[in-house]
C-alpha cells in the first residue's frame, strides 16, 4: 500500500489512539510515513517524537504497548485513528489515558436560570 498520500500536506500527521473495546480516547501522537508503516508491520503503535526528532514505539520502555487492531483515516487523509488494546496505562503519568484533566465543563444549573 502506498502510504505517501497521507503525507502530502505535511511530513507528520496527528494520530488519535482509541481503545477498541470502548472507544475511549487514550492519547494523541504524530506519525510520519515510517511510523505508520512500522505500526502496520508490527501491530503496535509507532509515532514520531517532535521533541526528540526520532521514531518511538509506544511501550518500548514502559511495557505499556498499544496493540493496534485497525487504522482509520479521516475524509481528507490527513488524520488517523489507531484503534487498539492498551496494555497498561497509556499516559506517562500513570493514568489510563492522557486525557484526564477537565479544562471546561458546561454548568447545566446556570443554563436553567437564564
Amino acid at each position: 500500500m502506498d502510504l505517501s498520500k497521507f503525507f502530502v500536506k505535511a511530513p507528520l500527521i496527528p494520530v488519535i489512539c482509541q481503545d477498541s473495546a470502548n472507544s475511549e480516547v487514550l492519547m494523541l501522537g504524530y506519525a510520519n510515513e515510517e511510523a505508520l508503516a512500522r505500526t502496520m508491520q508490527t501491530g503496535t503503535a509507532w509515532f514520531f517524537s517532535r521533541s526528540r526528532q526520532k521514531l518511538w514505539n509506544k511501550g518500548e520502555t514502559s511495557g505499556n504497548f498499544i496493540y493496534v487492531e485497525r487504522i482509520l483515516s479521516d475524509c481528507d487523509d490527513d488524520t488517523l485513528i489507531y484503534l487498539g488494546r492498551p496494555c497498561g496505562p497509556v499516559c506517562h503519568t500513570g493514568n489510563r489515558t492522557c486525557f484526564f484533566t477537565t479544562l471546561w465543563e458546561k454548568d447545566e444549573r446556570k443554563d436553567e436560570n437564564q
